[in-house]
């Protein structure tokens, strides 16, 4: 009530009307050890320009990828972000819709839209594209849960162990919240033996965590053969390189969007993109935005096939999500449109040229890629032997932000070393890390 400007007498009022004595008692239902009980012990306030020098000081204390060289991965990337992203998203138009709630009078907003998932759909192979949500891994949950809901009978995900960590953890909240379980193998071999009649889903990643690629199409085919559907997660800059998940028949193409014009930002926001083929477009979560013609015949856009979450479908719905992140998503749409397909995949491959030179040089040093017969696009994991925290901590004092220590996740990728090179990168950078590399090795 401090924050809301009643006066005295409103609040008596309301009070009155609702037959309490005290606001206080708004709060009953809420168990007393969950409030706070005590005095904050706050220091004295301070003035504007001192809370402003308060958090540059703090501020300061943080690293970030502008200032060092940075191989880390898994997910979000230092990739180049052209300033014409930034002036064009930042215009208020778009800086102050928050979302289309009067599609009729947000033409541009949903031009904009309807831009983004075509791209997005052509990206992935797939039919059809959303508006976007709010990242990737509640992507990969939400398409968890869009494949329970094709059978009621089947209540088992099936999950890559090199699908993200934080990918497979909300997908085991949502679908434990509705009644499944999630099963995460390591092997094609182990997925097969575990389908069956129960399995609604299985979710693969490409590349995966140690930057796998190869395997999906196999990975589809089982589980189309035990009637489930096929999950794939996806980096969008790889698609410029690999062959779209899409066209070797996955049914649900999610991933996190982060790479596509979005800056790192401290770990958002950014955006999840979700696509799907034609026989899933109704049970799509979130908005989508469509194409058609007013009175006069004049080409428009609405908010298609609306009948689901917050409208008449309700608690029948496949998810309650029914917002997106628009803004980060438009800066995706309009990073694509600057650099093309042409200039996509020229990002990728000059990311892949670069990741194939360092992961050869640390080789020369005796850091092996996991499973080195395996293909692999621009990252990579290699086992260190010795705290991947501490070779960490000596690259962070030698001036380069190292990679991610896959261990911190999953103890049977202990030792393991994932790194990410982009085309931010120089031969010069890859150069340095393996010389502090070796210097730390040899201690």
């Amino acid at each position: 009530m401090r924050y809301i400007p009643h006066t005295a007498d409103e609040v008596a009022q309301m009070m009155a009307t609702l037959g309490i004595e005290s606001v206080d008692q708004l709060f009953d239902d809420i168990p007393g050890r969950a409030r706070l009980n005590r005095d904050l012990n706050l220091p004295p306030a301070l003035s504007e320009m001192e809370l402003s020098q308060l958090l540059t000081r703090l501020a300061g204390r943080n690293v970030n990828a502008a200032e060092m060289p940075s191989f880390l991965g898994g997910g979000y990337y230092d990739r180049f972000v052209p300033a014409a992203v930034g002036a064009l998203a930042s215009r208020g138009e778009f800086v102050t819709s928050y979302t289309p709630y009067q599609a009729e009078l947000s033409q541009g907003t949903l031009a904009a839209i309807f831009e983004f998932q075509s791209m997005i759909q052509s990206l992935t192979g797939t039919y059809a594209a959303q508006a976007s949500m709010y990242d990737g891994a509640s992507a990969v949950g939400e398409a968890a849960l869009l494949a329970l809901a094709q059978s009621r009978s089947r209540n088992r995900i099936i999950a890559f162990r090199g699908v993200h960590p934080d990918s497979r953890e909300v997908v085991h909240t949502y679908v434990t919240a509705r009644g499944g379980e999630l099963m995460v193998v390591d092997t094609v071999g182990e997925l097969r033996s575990q389908l069956g009649a129960s399995t609604a889903g299985v979710i693969l990643q490409y590349p995966d965590m140690l930057g796998h690629i190869t395997g999906i199409e196999e990975v589809i085919h089982a589980a189309h053969e035990a009637g489930a559907l096929a999950i794939a997660v996806v980096d969008p800059v790889s698609l410029a390189l690999l062959r779209p998940p899409g066209e070797m028949g996955a049914d649900i193409v999610v991933g996190e969007g982060q790479p596509l014009g979005n800056h790192m930002n401290y770990g958002g926001p950014t955006f999840g993109f979700f696509a799907v083929q034609e026989s899933l477009v109704r049970k799509i979560p979130g908005r989508l935005v469509g194409v058609a013609k007013d009175a006069q015949g004049r080409r428009g856009f609405v908010l298609t096939l609306q009948a689901r979450e917050q409208h008449i479908r309700r608690e029948k719905a496949t998810s309650n999500i029914c917002s997106n992140h628009s803004l980060n998503a438009l800066m995706a749409t309009i990073y694509m449109s600057l650099v093309g397909p042409d200039g996509l995949r020229e990002v990728a491959l000059r990311s892949a040229q670069l990741a194939h030179y360092l992961a050869d040089r640390l080789a020369a040093v005796g850091l092996e890629r996991v499973r080195s017969d395996e293909p692999f696009l621009y990252e990579f994991a290699v086992r260190v032997p010795g705290p991947v925290d501490d070779l960490n901590h000596h690259l962070l004092s030698r001036g380069i932000l190292g990679g991610m220590s896959l261990g911190r996740w999953d103890p049977q990728w202990e030792g393991l070393w994932q790194l990410a090179v982009t085309e931010r990168r120089t031969k010069s950078d890859c150069d340095q890390l393996v010389e502090e590399v070796a210097q730390w090795m040899s201690r």
